[in-house]
Order: structure tokens, then sequence, then C-alpha cells
């Protein structure tokens, strides 16, 4: 079957994958679906293309987030029917809170004053967003980092429900999704990514980001695959 990655792969990168197989981590006996950071900023208030987006929302990742949506609701709807648990996490409001943010370093906003436009949308920032809104029970982790296992209660929480499979979606591709999928497999959980339910500003990051969770971390699958298997 066609991946998306393969279009980015090299002569060799083929001819090393032709002669190797790869085994599945697999699913465990106790899932859980993991949402990261389906927040205002990335969506913005409509869909319009990246460009555009991002004058208004600098952390956009445009149409790809737009088009995430019906299959992250498909997703989401799949693990309420199954009774699965089902956690959320977004950033925390670093405006409010004295806490600085994981990307100071490189992040132009942390030295340059907000436009009044810009400072009047940082409150709705970290909001998840309506279509994929969190319902009453369902955990919402507030992160400082990219990764959602950083500094928060999620790894205990999981413990506490005998967690062995974490179903992921979110963004981005290349960030926060393989942060956490990387702590999630060093954690001993099985990884399962949510192919259809991912995206990210570049189409190159969450090709090969995707190609590299699913060499090392995780197995990246279809939708429709892991909605029959919640069946």
């Amino acid at each position: 079957m066609p991946r998306v990655w393969d279009a980015f792969l090299t002569p060799q990168d083929q001819l090393v994958d032709a002669g190797r197989a790869r085994a599945r981590f697999g699913f465990g006996e106790r899932p859980a679906l993991l949402l990261i950071d389906l927040y205002r900023a990335v969506f913005g208030d409509a869909p319009v293309a990246l460009p555009e987006a991002m004058r208004d929302w600098p952390s956009s990742c445009g149409l790809a987030a737009w088009e995430a949506i019906p299959h992250l609701q498909r997703l989401l709807a799949a693990a309420r029917k199954a009774r699965i648990p089902v956690f959320f996490s977004t950033d925390m409001n670093m405006h409010e809170a004295p806490l600085l943010p994981w990307s100071r370093s490189r992040n132009r906003s942390a030295s340059v004053p907000d436009s009044p436009e810009l400072a009047a949308r940082r409150p709705r920032m970290n909001q998840i967003i309506d279509a994929v809104a969190p319902l009453p029970g369902e955990l919402v982790i507030h992160k400082a980092g990219p990764s959602v296992f950083s500094g928060t209660p999620l790894l205990g929480q999981l413990v506490a429900r005998r967690i062995d499979t974490i179903i992921v979606g979110g963004e981005s591709t290349s960030g926060c999704v393989r942060a956490a999928v990387v702590d999630g497999c060093t954690q001993r959980f099985n990884m399962i990514v949510a192919e259809e339910c991912v995206f990210d500003r570049t189409q190159a990051s969450h090709a090969i980001n995707l190609y590299d969770m699913n060499q090392k971390y995780a197995d990246v699958l279809p939708l429709e695959e892991i909605v029959t298997h919640l069946k």
C-alpha cells in the first residue's frame, strides 16, 4: 500500500526498506486515545491557505489542520463508543503564568511585543476547538514543553488505568506528536499513530516524521484499521 512518505524516500532508502521487514508493536489489551494540541492557534478561525492563515495566526498549520478534522472526529467517536479513556493536551497559557515557553530561544515573539490584534487573540490560542472538544470526564493535560509526558500527570493517570496502548492524533507531526510518541515508547507503551489524524505545517516534515516513527517508535496505521480494531 502506498504510504505518505514514499515520495520523499531516496532510491537507497527504498532499497533498504525493501529488504527489511519491520515487526509491529501491535495493540495491547487496554488502549487509550491521546489527542495532542488541537487548539485554535493551529487552526485559525477559517480554512484558508497557509500563507494567509499565518498572517493572523503565526502557529497555523493552514488547510492541513482543517482537512484532519473529519478524521479526528471519526477517531474520537470510535474511542468514545468503545469506552476507552480519552486524553487531550494543550499548551499552558504562558502569557498568564511566569513560565518561559519551550521555543523561546528561537521564537521571535519572545522579544517582540504583540500587535494589538495578536494580543486580542492570545486568550483563545490554547483553547481546544469545538469540533473535537473534550466531554466531561475526559482529562485535559496542560503542558509547558513539546511532550505531554514531561512535567505533567499523564504517566500516572495512564498507569492508574493500566493502559498499555496509546492511540495518537493531533499536531504537529514533527513536533509535539513525535515528542509524545518517543516518550511513550520510552515508557514501554505500544504507540499507535492514526495517519490521517496527524498534521504539520510542511508536507516534508509530516511525511518523514511519520516514516521515522513507523520505523522506530510506533505503528503508523490508517484510520480505518484503528477504527476496525476499536469496534
